[in-house]
């Protein structure tokens, strides 16, 4: 599964790994509000000013959105982000789009629960 291989990529650090799971024009909205490309999200990765320790998913839902895949997660994450470090109780929308025989995450909305 998809979200799967995002948390344990975003734990590792695996940017080739995050890369290859994102579409090109893959967003992340953290539950600031600020939309962070993915380039941006895996150049703070990369620099580690966002740094994930643990991700424990307490809870998956897949639906859809009109034609479009949903997966509703929430989670327990340990993660240093700018400096901060915490374990947030996130709730990760994330919305798929096809890539040939595969999927990939096109865009992901962090908020808490």
């Amino acid at each position: 599964m998809l979200h799967e291989a995002l948390c344990e990529a975003m734990v590792a650090g695996d940017l080739a790994e995050l890369d290859s799971i994102l579409s090109e024009d893959f967003t992340l909205k953290h539950m600031t509000g600020y939309v962070q490309s993915k380039a941006e999200w895996l150049e703070a990765i990369g620099s580690g000013e966002m740094q994930y320790h643990r991700t424990d998913t307490v809870e998956a839902t897949l639906g859809t959105e009109g034609t479009m895949p949903a997966l509703t997660a929430r989670t327990l994450t340990d993660a240093t982000i700018w400096g901060s470090r915490a374990t947030w109780r996130l709730t990760l929308r994330s919305w798929f789009d096809p890539r040939g025989d595969d999927w990939v995450i096109a865009r992901t909305v962090a908020s808490t629960w």
